[in-house]
């Protein structure tokens, strides 16, 4: 009796957290967010899209530069809010004097590495206890140039998959957020030395 209370509790909380939505879960990735041979036959899972990301670090416990990023073709409307769902066991402290989102380019290539340089005004805030990153920018994002969710954190204390997930409101009269795809990024086991 006990157990199924918590899994029903558990489901609710992550039902009204997540607004409703339920979010696929993906099975597995590479740590650098490049796409493999295998990941095409575990992510092909139905409503999961896989989003691009890039980190500088995969150790547990070690500073690491998260670059989550949304190409064109990740939407096809602009962005008047994006909420990323930070899971629920990773155990780092985001911090929003950390957070930024910019414009990026490049990366068209296995030679090519994105850059995301020029910054876009929004403001930048973490709410449900540091769980969801919530930006607004100050005018909605056009869905023709690909933009970045660039942060600097350390990694969590143990390795694993971290499921990040991208919701985005579009402008108009519907003021429901939109599942874009999810950030499923890879942490290598062993501590840092």
């Amino acid at each position: 009796m006990r157990f199924s209370h918590g899994v029903i509790t558990a489901c609710a909380s992550a039902a009204i957290v997540a607004g409703g939505l339920q979010l696929p879960q993906a099975l597995a990735q590479s740590s650098s967010g490049a796409f493999s041979i295998l990941q095409q036959r575990w992510t092909n899972r139905e409503g999961f899209k896989n989003l691009f990301y890039w980190v500088s670090e995969t150790k547990p416990n070690r500073r690491s530069n998260y670059f989550l990023i949304l190409k064109k073709a990740d939407r096809d409307k602009a962005i008047m809010k994006l909420d990323v769902m930070v899971p629920s066991y990773f155990d780092s402290k985001l911090k929003t004097k950390n957070i930024r989102l910019s414009y990026c380019k490049g990366g068209e290539g296995a030679f090519k590495r994105t850059v995301c340089e020029e910054p876009i005004p929004a403001a930048i805030s973490l709410v449900n206890d540091g769980k969801t990153i919530q930006i607004v920018p100050e005018t909605p994002i056009p869905p023709d140039r690909t933009i970045g969710v660039v942060f600097r954190v350390a990694n969590p204390s143990n390795g694993g998959m971290y499921q990040f997930n991208a919701l985005a409101q579009a402008p108009g009269k519907v003021d429901i957020a939109g599942y874009l795809g999810s950030w499923v990024i890879e942490i290598q086991p062993g501590g840092a030395r």
